[in-house]
């Protein structure tokens, strides 16, 4: 490799390393206990007993009303249903675009229909978190000014395997030179844990940066498809007066055989529109349980509209964030996320350090000259 490409790769690793070191530091640490958020959040849900296969669900318009009754005033925006217990939620809000942050949740068994103590998700250490984790508490300007850091976090991987190339040309995987100096074993701690993480550093960076414009996408989707139905009722007004929900979701059903109800959105809420339910329908694999397919169902009358397939775009999105927090393969997989968690903190505070313990620009390039020539790094 000549000598300015080589410097080239060098400048490129070392200020995409610096710009976003800190910012991936901070999202590595609330990262880690995100990846277990639903077990953490199964930890303070009441204990609900198993109900026979048989058993016949309460009738969901009833449910509504319960949690109606528990937040007077509001009006409900979404209902949806655990798949490991026999609990539906239904959240609620002063009005139909109520944004999450000031949503309210009622927790109900879904047979008997008793509300059961349920902790806020706008609230709460985890919450604290995820905001942070998220958007900065900024909102969409955080979470794209993040999707940018994310973005140079797959360049500095990158670059950093070009440059790692060299030393792997001769020297054994895994080699730590710890009797030469305390620099050139943390280099060689860094590099290793570098290639070690490398693949799901990755996948994790460049999924994240597909997260940060979520709802961009979202946007883009309701006004593309979602828009072309909404401009059947165009000048009509949102109606005050809806059909019931559990002949919307009876429907939707009978118009997705072999598939499951994940959660139904109400009108007004920016899922389905003005005028409709929105069924969102799940497949029962932990594939297919991603990929949702809405069901339009008409909200004055519980008649199918339309089953809009989802654009690439949003498939892509809504495989994308379970991958991020290695939500597929249950706690195993989850285990194993957190440890590569870990030591991508590792990689970072070394790479910190070697900022800090660094020489000239220029003998750095020769060093790594020498790596190219001899197989001998820095």
């Amino acid at each position: 490799m000549q000598r300015s490409t080589l410097k080239a790769w060098f400048l490129v690793h070392k200020w995409t390393s610096l710009v976003c070191t800190l910012f991936l530091l901070l999202l590595c640490l609330t990262g880690l206990p995100l990846v277990f958020g639903e077990e953490i959040a199964h930890l303070s849900e009441p204990e609900v007993a198993a109900v026979a296969p048989d058993a016949t669900p309460r009738d969901l318009d009833a449910q509504v009303r319960s949690a109606l009754a528990e937040y007077p005033g509001d009006v409900p925006l979404f209902v949806g249903w655990d798949p490991d217990a026999p609990t539906v939620y239904v959240n609620t809000g002063a009005r139909p675009d109520t944004p999450p942050p000031q949503m309210h949740t009622a927790l109900l068994h879904a047979v008997s229909g008793d509300v059961l103590p349920a902790a806020q998700f706008n609230e709460g250490v985890m919450f604290f978190l995820y905001r942070l984790h998220t958007d900065l508490f900024l909102g969409l300007p955080g979470m794209l000014f993040m999707g940018v850091m994310a973005l140079l976090f797959a360049v500095a991987i990158i670059s950093g395997l070009v440059l790692y190339g060299p030393f792997m040309r001769r020297q054994p995987f895994g080699t730590l030179r710890t009797g030469r100096s305390r620099r050139l074993a943390w280099l060689d701690l860094h590099n290793v844990l570098g290639i070690v993480t490398l693949g799901w550093a990755l996948v994790v960076g460049i999924t994240g940066a597909i997260n940060t414009i979520a709802k961009p996408l979202e946007q883009a989707w309701q006004t593309e498809q979602l828009g072309e139905f909404a401009a059947r009722y165009a000048g009509q007004p949102r109606p005050t007066q809806l059909a019931s929900l559990q002949a919307a979701v009876d429907t939707a059903r009978a118009a997705a055989p072999g598939m499951r109800p994940a959660f139904v959105s109400f009108p007004g809420t920016g899922y389905s529109g003005d005028h409709h339910y929105g069924v969102f329908m799940q497949g029962n694999t932990p594939l297919t349980e991603r990929l949702y397919r809405p069901v339009l169902i008409d909200a004055q009358t519980s008649v199918l509209t339309a089953q809009p397939q989802l654009p690439v775009y949003m498939s892509v999105l809504l495989l994308s964030q379970p991958l991020h927090f290695g939500d597929y393969g249950h706690l195993p997989l989850k285990i194993l996320w957190a440890l590569l968690d870990l030591l991508t903190i590792a990689v970072l505070i070394s790479g910190l350090y070697l900022w800090v313990k660094r020489g000239s620009t220029e003998a750095r390039i020769t060093e790594l000259e020498r790596a190219a020539q001899t197989g001998a790094s820095a």
